[in-house]
């Protein structure tokens, strides 16, 4: 065992301790595969990463994403959170304002991007729209007549999401799901603020994430890479807008969606809660 530096980033929320939280641990270097699984378990966090020189000359490092059970191939807060502790460390982007990030789906783009570090939302691997027996289980886990459902599509980016969209950002927050009848289901759903709640700055989109496991996940990278290239390409949404998440669990969550240069770019704060050393 060595002593490696870590921190514990809290991404998506101006406010301290009202994002979402990564592990990181920052020099990976010669660990196992079995080594940063049982890391990743004990961190009890939905994700723990582990940063490695990258192996493709274009990559400015290599990240590798555990959830408690399994590796990731991608996912959206520990991207940023894991580009956050990479700087913070005092490494430099070969060109300054831009990162790239090799991870299980290949390379990932970062930018700085009005003073928020933002990913290129990967290509969506699943994309069409959802079955209805699959849509009845969803309405039946969100208990809402299937009828509530305005739209719904697979988003398959890494995770595997199904979107969701209601009329209002107010149905989106009074949801109190069925988890047992969401299954294995991972449901990401989405209604619009309007009138004086989507002005002055304020968010366009409520979001919510929901999975059968019973967890709500409190800001969620991944799943609003999709919903706004699902939300853009339906004319749903705009070319750049803001969506809250996390309200319902206590969380402050503001996800910064641009779409740009035939990208959609998904950025948000970060900051540094703890940081130290583990002994791995």
């Amino acid at each position: 065992m060595s002593s490696r530096a870590f921190a514990q980033v809290d991404v998506f929320s101006a406010e301290p301790y009202r994002g979402n939280p990564v592990a990181v641990v920052v020099d990976a270097e010669g660990l196992g595969e079995t080594d940063m699984q049982l890391f990743a378990r004990w961190t009890n966090l939905s994700e723990t990463t582990f940063l490695l020189p990258a192996t493709d000359p274009a990559a400015d490092y290599r990240v590798r994403i555990f959830t408690t059970e399994e590796e990731l191939p991608f996912a959206g807060h520990p991207t940023l959170g894991s580009a956050h502790a990479w700087l913070e460390a005092g490494h430099a982007p070969r060109t300054p304002g831009r990162l790239v990030q090799q991870c299980g789906v290949g390379l990932v783009e970062l930018r700085e991007d009005d003073g928020r570090w933002a990913f290129a939302g990967p290509a969506l691997t699943r994309y069409e729209p959802v079955d209805t027996e699959t849509l009845a289980q969803v309405a039946a886990g969100l208990r809402l007549d299937p009828a509530d459902l305005l739209d719904s599509s697979w988003l398959v980016n890494g995770p595997t999401w199904i979107g969701v969209r209601l009329a209002t950002a107010a149905q989106v927050l009074a949801l109190r799901p069925d988890y047992a009848a969401l299954g294995d289901l991972f449901v990401g759903v989405v209604g619009p603020h309007t009138g004086d709640a989507a002005g002055a700055g304020g968010p366009a989109f409520e979001v919510r994430a929901l999975m059968g496991t019973g967890v709500e996940d409190p800001v969620t990278g991944s799943f609003n890479a999709g919903a706004a290239r699902w939300l853009m390409d339906t004319g749903q949404a705009p070319s750049s807008y803001v969506a809250a998440q996390g309200t319902v669990i206590g969380r402050a969550g503001r996800v910064y969606v641009r779409a740009a240069d035939g990208e959609v770019w998904v950025g948000g704060d970060a900051t540094t809660a703890i940081a130290g050393s583990v002994r791995l």
